[in-house]
């Protein structure tokens, strides 16, 4: 039988400014260790943590611009692009532009605060 998802649950964000994070599916919102889906919003300027996740992440940008740092440089994702990070690189998110951006991460396995392994 399939299992409705009501509604989202925030889940509080690292970086330095504040971010909306609804999970749909995932650790959190729906018991889910295998697959989590979160609806992120970031304000302008936003820069999160460093880290070396243990987990697979797939991002769809809807409005803004996404930065991703990683060991060989800076990929801009553009509203209508979608980037993808590989479980053990080490990278940093970060929203450079005045209007934020909005997207979708889907995370194999689901995220936890546990596996993302964050820059000291």
């Amino acid at each position: 039988m399939p299992t409705l998802i009501p509604s989202p649950q925030r889940i509080v964000p690292a970086g330095n400014k504040p971010k909306l994070i609804d999970e749909y599916v995932g650790r959190v919102n729906s018991s889910t260790e295998a697959v989590s889906v979160a609806h992120m919003r970031s304000p302008g300027g936003w820069v999160e943590p460093c880290q070396t996740p243990e987990f697979d992440e797939f991002t769809v940008v809807l409005r803004g611009l996404l930065r991703v740092e990683h060991r060989d440089g800076v990929l801009d994702v553009r509203a209508g692009q979608a980037v993808v990070t590989h479980r053990g690189e080490w990278i940093r998110y970060s929203t450079p532009q005045d209007d934020g951006a909005e997207y979708i991460a889907v995370c194999l396995p689901a995220f936890s605060p546990e596996t993302v392994h964050r820059d000291a």
